[in-house]
């Protein structure tokens, strides 16, 4: 496929502005903390009231009564909504978008806990919340399931896309390999513990619903919103211009937006409401715990020629799966392989996309059966998945990769790493009481491309806006949209103003997938397109032959600025960028490598890692700095999910029991090492105009194996059963002598 201009050549390649380490251009607003957040704005109709939820205080059953008769009573308490109430609002029960938004609203049947069974609205914070302490909610509490190793008999195969592949005859060439792995591994509950909370500021004006929220998906969201308000999409308008964090957790409508609106519908005013901590935690989505199972068949000499890869998770009735098998069906080379998934029923807070959903808790499993294929192979871990490298997507070999260079990340990183000095018995190295050990890991994610859209509008200063609904997570939206604008039309960055997050402008990509940089720059690339054909055609010039650069547009020895072409009126230009069938004929995907050193306290068991290293190959990259800062928080995510990350489920009464963030540990500053980052020098022009894919997920995908690896590595004690505590090795280490 071929992106092109009119003028016959892409901008973008010039790489004056795009590929540049700016500064985000949003910067300064959040660090003088005038970035107004979902519930700091101040733009609505009337004084706010506030907001605070009630929720249910069981895992699985019904409501019997709700009692609000103290509640009613207290002071500057305005108006108290259950689902009883919903038909004197103007509602019917609530409909079900597209993401499963019927059950934001519980009542009478309960399922799961803390779920939303009332809103409580009250002139200020403090009164609503002392006022939903005061609602008395009557349970029957009903049988939940909790355990996922318990009902894993019980789960049930899937069909459509996370069906079971087979490729080849995977039980007789696993059977005849004369080497063999056959373990299983477990990784925990988590929670995306996001810095900004769910928030919402909701108001009517009339039948019309608008929105401050804090959310990824503007789109997703204004939609399901109409669905389970039974509103005209063009009655909501939905607006969330910075984020603070979200890591998948925010993809989906979520109850802070629904009870808001329900409850400012009950008051007439705007209502307030943020989500303590322990409703995120519960009454949020989570990262599903996995069981798997990870076969691995080779020949002596280290050719893989079995891949089984096989996982349990568990999600409420209607749910999906943690999709933990999909990169094995492309990481490495084997003609004989199979992957199953399997789904448990359970009465758990909602499993839903957490950072590198599927790729993060899959890689955590089978980076480590390769190393322990290797070691009993007596190979070297970066030598033998070198060896079963493929160029091609082995389940459908007549489908390349557009672009793959994970051996290349492979070897550039083991040489700036030092991984030659690597001791391939473990427990080799010691430094005083610490045991020091390195680990790999392979990464992938793959590339996804949206469908997505923009506006662009010069006026006759000269100044180029954007306008798209795509969102900023912390990611650097506005910084590369700025880029690829101010690239495309000829300007510096700062003649470029983006407006971003707003239901009121063109439906982009949105934030999430690792697909919203590439995506949603495209969709820019598109408006710009449009915008420089009318720019063209306003001076007379012809547009096949325009060229634009240092604010200026040049055609046949003539010459004109940007403003001049704008002096007769704004001009504004739309675009969208669509895809076809691009995926049908390249597989696209993001590689990388992990390399970890780590020490560990032979004494207390410590796990302490001391030096990180990725290598990332994700096609062109807009903006290194911007990049890298997506790569260090990824990797530090990855550190978190190997040595400490665990919902704890209490599986008597069904909920996670350490809710908030001082028992949901994370790492901080002083579990974080010094991060280098190294991206392999590629564009992919198979995959957009831009060149570019994805960082946002790799950089976390295979971080907790190469931990793992590394911790092995200095102990000899394997542990298969994430996080890697230490307790779970404690009894194992070797002794001083």
């Amino acid at each position: 496929m071929k992106f092109d201009t009119p003028a016959g050549t892409n901008p973008i390649d010039r790489m004056k502005v795009v590929g540049q380490p700016h500064e985000r251009v949003e910067g300064p607003l959040k660090t003088t903390g005038t970035a107004a957040y979902a519930y700091e704005h101040q733009q609505y109709p009337g004084a706010p009231v506030y907001g605070y939820v009630v929720g249910a205080a069981i895992a699985k059953g019904r409501i019997d009564s709700i009692d609000r008769t103290a509640a009613q009573h207290m002071p500057g308490v305005l108006a108290i909504v259950t689902a009883q109430d919903l038909g004197a609002l103007g509602f019917g029960p609530l409909g079900k978008g597209d993401k499963n938004t019927a059950n934001l609203l519980g009542g009478p049947d309960i399922e799961h806990y803390h779920q939303a069974v009332a809103i409580v609205v009250a002139e200020s914070f403090e009164q609503a919340r002392a006022a939903a302490n005061a609602v008395h909610v009557a349970y029957t509490r009903g049988q939940g399931r909790f355990d996922l190793a318990q009902e894993k008999p019980n789960a049930k195969a899937l069909t459509g896309s996370d069906a079971d592949t087979a490729t080849g005859d995977f039980e007789t060439a696993f059977a005849a390999a004369p080497v063999q792995i056959d373990q299983t591994y477990t990784t925990p509950d988590q929670n995306h513990a996001m810095m900004e909370p769910f928030a919402t500021i909701a108001w009517w004006e009339g039948d019309a619903l608008s929105l401050w929220t804090s959310n990824q998906m503007i789109a997703w969201n204004r939609e399901d919103l109409a669905t389970t308000l039974s509103l005209p999409l063009e009655k909501v308008r939905i607006m969330s211009p910075y984020v603070g964090g979200g890591f998948g957790g925010k993809l989906f409508l979520r109850s802070d937006a629904v009870m808001a609106s329900l409850g400012a519908k009950a008051v007439g005013r705007p209502v307030k409401l943020a989500l303590p901590r322990p409703f995120i935690m519960n009454n949020a989505t989570h990262r599903p715990a996995t069981i798997q199972r990870i076969r691995l068949g080779a020949t002596r000499d280290g050719k893989l020629v079995a891949i089984g890869h096989q996982s349990w998770s568990g999600d409420l009735p209607g749910g999906g799966p943690e999709v933990a098998t999909q990169q094995t069906k492309l990481l490495y080379a084997g003609a004989n392989r199979m992957t199953a998934m399997r789904l448990a029923e359970l009465d758990l807070p909602e499993g839903n996309a957490m950072r590198a959903p599927g790729e993060a808790p899959g890689l955590m499993a089978l980076e480590i059966a390769v190393d322990e294929m290797a070691e009993k192979l007596k190979m070297d871990p970066v030598a033998f998945r070198v060896l079963n490298d493929t160029q091609v997507d082995p389940e459908k070999p007549t489908r390349p990769f557009s672009q793959r260079n994970l051996v290349r990340c492979l070897k550039e990183g083991a040489e700036h790493f030092g991984w030659h000095r690597r001791l391939a018995t473990p427990a080799q190295v010691r430094e005083g009481r610490w045991l020091v050990g390195m680990g790999v890991a392979a990464a992938f994610r793959n590339n996804i491309n949206i469908a997505s859209a923009a506006r662009v509008r010069l006026n006759d200063q000269g100044i180029v806006t954007v306008e798209t609904d795509m969102t900023d997570i912390g990611t650097g939206s506005y910084t590369i949209i700025a880029q690829t604008a101010a690239e495309m039309m000829g300007v510096g960055i700062d003649r470029v103003v983006v407006r971003l997050g707003d239901s009121a402008f063109p439906v982009s990509s949105g934030s999430g997938g690792q697909f919203g940089a590439n995506s949603s720059t495209s969709g820019v690339y598109a408006a710009c397109v449009k915008l420089r054909e009318a720019v063209a055609q306003r001076l007379g010039y012809d547009p096949e032959r325009a060229e634009f650069a240092d604010g200026l547009v040049r055609a046949d020895n003539r010459s004109a600025t940007l403003a001049e072409a704008a002096q007769a009126g704004e001009l504004v230009a739309e675009g969208r960028i669509e895809w076809g069938n691009l995926s049908k004929q390249f597989q696209q995907s993001t590689f990388g490598a992990h390399f970890v050193e780590a020490a560990v306290d032979s004494f207390t068991g410590e796990i302490r890692v001391r030096r990180m290293l990725a290598v990332c190959a994700a096609g062109r990259i807009l903006n290194p700095r911007t990049a890298r800062s997506q790569m260090i928080g990824a990797m530090t995510m990855g550190v978190g999910g190997a040595l400490m990350e665990e919902l704890a489920v209490d599986k008597r009464f069904g909920f996670f029991v350490n809710h908030d963030l001082a028992g949901y540990e994370v790492p901080v500053h002083a579990d974080i090492p010094h991060q280098e980052v190294h991206f392999i020098d590629e564009a992919d022009a198979t995959v957009s105009p831009m060149k570019a894919k994805g960082v946002g997920e790799l950089g976390l995908a295979g971080v907790g194996a190469a931990v793992a690896n590394a911790v092995y590595n200095a102990t000899g004690v394997r542990v298969r059963d994430y996080p890697i505590t230490l307790d779970k090795h404690l009894a194992g280490l070797p002794t001083l002598t």
